[in-house]
């Protein structure tokens, strides 16, 4: 594996690090850390010992820490790092640094101002679940933490029950039992749920089932680690599709598919790319 070290072109680059085993780093990530002038990390030791592992000298290079509880003038000052010239590589603790962190501020400032964003994808703890949760993918809403106060909380789930889309939390271990609890209650205790703890780490744990089972299973139960808690969309989602199916049987029994396709979309709201996806199923082409 060669890292290349080059000179970066000015602006801020959000790289996206490790969840968990250190190998998952892409060879691009590791680039941009051997190259850019700056390194702005949510923890800087973190940082540190990534780059140590992977065999990226710090050299001289300054490492500032940005993070939730940073000052504006932290951001400020990074912002005007870039506009000097400089790379300024944005790091996160694990994961891609846009996904529940101080990502977004920074690039929505950096735009502001004229500087550069650049992106280097890579681990994300939402779509490592995602991939193992079997819960549908092809429409996604991300919440990150729910509220800690009880009311907006419940007021935040009663919004998001009616979503047709697998609704993914961040949760921490002291309390995911009570937002399961709260889940089951609001969004039903048969809706499909995984939780998802420790991913890509040594005690990786996915436990799958009804909102009820997972609320059952973890009351009172101690964990540890970082947790993501995907629920799947509500049964209303069945019947959908199962009146999708029938109005385009009769509809394709009355003309070509495209009119089938257009007259069902049209009349269902529903988007015409999953409508024409189900005829071509009805007709046997896929």
């Amino acid at each position: 594996m060669e890292i290349i070290r080059s000179p970066l072109s000015p602006g801020i680059y959000f790289v996206a690090t490790p969840i968990g085993a250190a190998r998952d780093i892409t060879l691009r990530a590791l680039d941009i850390l051997a190259s850019a002038d700056v390194i702005a990390a949510e923890d800087t030791r973190t940082a540190r010992h990534l780059m140590q592992i992977h065999g990226i000298a710090a050299g001289e290079r300054p490492f500032i820490a940005y993070h939730d509880h940073s000052a504006p003038g932290v951001r400020a000052k990074l912002v005007q790092m870039a506009q000097a010239g400089q790379s300024v590589a944005c790091v996160s603790e694990a994961g891609t640094p846009m996904v529940s962190d101080p990502g977004y501020p920074l690039a929505r400032d950096a735009i502001a101002a004229g500087v550069a964003v650049h992106a280097a994808p890579g681990p994300s703890a939402m779509l490592a679940a995602l991939s193992v949760a079997g819960l549908p993918s092809d429409r996604v809403m991300f919440l990150g933490f729910a509220p800690a106060q009880a009311g907006p909380r419940k007021r935040m789930l009663e919004e998001v029950a009616g979503q047709q889309a697998t609704l993914v939390f961040y949760e921490s271990p002291r309390r995911v039992s009570r937002l399961l609890g709260e889940l089951a209650e609001i969004l039903g205790h048969d809706r499909q749920a995984a939780l998802c703890r420790e991913l890509t780490k040594r005690f990786e744990e996915v436990v799958r089932g009804t909102l009820g089972e997972l609320a059952e299973e973890f009351a009172g139960r101690e964990v540890k680690g970082e947790i993501v808690v995907l629920v799947g969309r509500g049964s209303d989602v069945v019947a959908a599709q199962e009146d999708m199916q029938a109005a385009l049987v009769a509809a394709m029994a009355r003309g070509s598919t495209k009119d089938a396709v257009a007259e069902v979309a049209a009349a269902l709201k529903l988007p015409r790319r999953e409508v024409y996806q189900a005829a071509l199923k009805l007709e046997g082409k896929t």
